[in-house]
Parts: structure tokens; C-alpha cells; sequence
């Protein structure tokens, strides 16, 4: 994250990890949330796992670890 807020303005991570986004309509809702007024990037990742995806409590999920830089692409 280094100086630039998170999507949320928050300064640290809501959890170690990357958040997925499973269909477009949570896409949309974390779009809809940067506070920043700013733009967004809006990344694709392929070959994820779902199994792998954990749930950070308030119904979204994400990957722990990082993500291969080869298996993302911006949308």
C-alpha cells in the first residue's frame, strides 16, 4: 500500500491478503466504495483456486498470500 490509502481510505490492511471478487456485482460495490473520489484499477486474476478463498467475516473473501503477477491482468 505504501503512502496511498486503501479502496476504503484505510492506512493498513483489512487482512493479509488479496480480496476477490466473485461476479460483478461485488466488483461494483468495492468500486463504489473508494472514498479517494479518484480513479480505480479493476484487475482480472485467473486460475484461482475457490477452495483457497477465506471469508474475512463480513461475507467477502479474499486469497491469502500474493497473487502471481502472470496470472493478473487489468480490465
Amino acid at each position: 500500500m505504501s503512502a496511498a490509502p486503501g479502496i476504503a481510505g484505510s492506512r493498513r490492511p483489512e487482512v493479509e491478503g488479496i480480496f476477490v471478487c466473485r461476479g460483478e456485482e461485488e466488483a461494483e460495490f468495492f468500486l463504489q466504495i473508494n472514498n479517494t473520489g479518484g480513479p480505480v484499477d479493476l484487475w482480472s486474476v485467473d486460475g484461482i483456486d475457490e477452495g483457497l478463498l477465506l471469508d474475512n467475516g463480513n461475507g467477502f473473501v479474499y486469497l491469502p498470500g500474493r497473487i502471481p503477477a502472470a496470472r493478473v491482468r487489468l480490465v
